[in-house]
């Protein structure tokens, strides 16, 4: 059932970006259109967990924190999750029009990851224009928690992990945004010997605007193959994004702890079904750091 559906998905993504053309305007005389990319698909380069096919501007920086509080199902003892909370904090630069690169640090498992995304593909309009965006991510995790096991030799190879990422978006009209996420995490080390080195699996993500100022914005990641043992769980999050002026909010309700890739796909302990989503939210502020040409 998937399967049918992300097939379907990327079967949407292409059939409404097939258009004819046609050289009217220079029969008439008229200046011919030029090629322009589609902006702002997403209000940030990240949906909400996951990557978006959003770049950032050459010469920006941006500083973001995201915050998840504990799962609802705890109760009012614990003031339903609101009284534990884990975090990660990253910086993201944009390089170019179509590459940026980032770092971040998280409270879960104190990793530090970083990435690199790059757009050989950009939507746009006009001559040779594209109907979707196709990027790509490249990303890579440090674990910084204490060995379990001390006295063992340990290796800091061990601590590593990496994914790799394709992004196939497509931002519809002004109001709707839809991509396809094909990943792949690959873990140095695993918990059970068991337990796959290498996860596949499908990420689907979208915005659809309510206002000028706010959209709903949400992603899922379905495991294809390699999921480890029981207690894990495909990572749902939904979310409510409100411009500020320069800072994107986002509220969201999510079933992950996990801030980047290796820990939302592959360690999501929570349910949906039996209330064990957490509130968060994500800030995002962007910072012009040098003036360049934005085209």
């Amino acid at each position: 059932m998937h399967k049918q559906l992300f097939a379907f998905l990327f079967l949407l993504l292409f059939s409404t970006g097939i258009q004819a053309q046609d050289d009217l305007l220079s029969l008439l005389g008229e200046e011919k259109p030029k090629k322009e990319r589609i902006k702002y698909a997403f209000k940030s380069p990240r949906v909400i967990n996951s990557h978006a096919m959003e770049f950032l501007n050459p010469g920006t920086m941006d500083f973001r924190i995201l915050h998840r509080f504990g799962t609802l199902d705890q109760g009012y003892k614990n003031f339903f999750g609101l009284d534990q909370a884990s975090m990660r904090m990253s910086f993201d630069f944009g390089i170019l029009h179509n590459l940026m690169v980032g770092v971040g640090r998280s409270t879960f498992k104190k990793e530090v990851d970083a990435f690199i995304k790059y757009a050989p593909i950009r939507q746009s309009t006009g001559p040779w224009s594209s109907p979707v965006t196709l990027a790509f991510v490249s990303g890579i995790t440090v674990d910084g928690l204490p060995w379990s096991d001390p006295a063992r030799k340990n290796y800091f190879t061990s601590r590593l992990a990496f994914y790799h990422q394709a992004i196939l978006g497509r931002k519809f009209n002004e109001s709707f945004t839809l991509q396809l996420m094909p990943t792949v995490v690959h873990k140095n080390l695993v918990q059970a010997a068991n337990d796959p080195n290498d996860i596949f699996a499908m990420g689907v993500g979208g915005r659809l605007k309510l206002s000028k100022r706010t959209a709903l914005t949400w992603d899922y990641t379905h495991v294809l193959v390699g999921m480890p043992a029981s207690g894990f769980y495909n990572p749902l999050s939904i979310g409510l994004d409100i411009e500020t002026g320069g800072h994107v909010f986002q509220l969201h309700v999510t079933n992950s702890i996990g801030m980047n890739e290796r820990a939302f796909i592959t360690e999501t302990t929570g349910q949906w079904g039996k209330g064990q989503i957490r509130f968060g939210f994500n800030l995002s502020r962007t910072f012009q750091l040098k003036k360049t040409k934005i085209n």
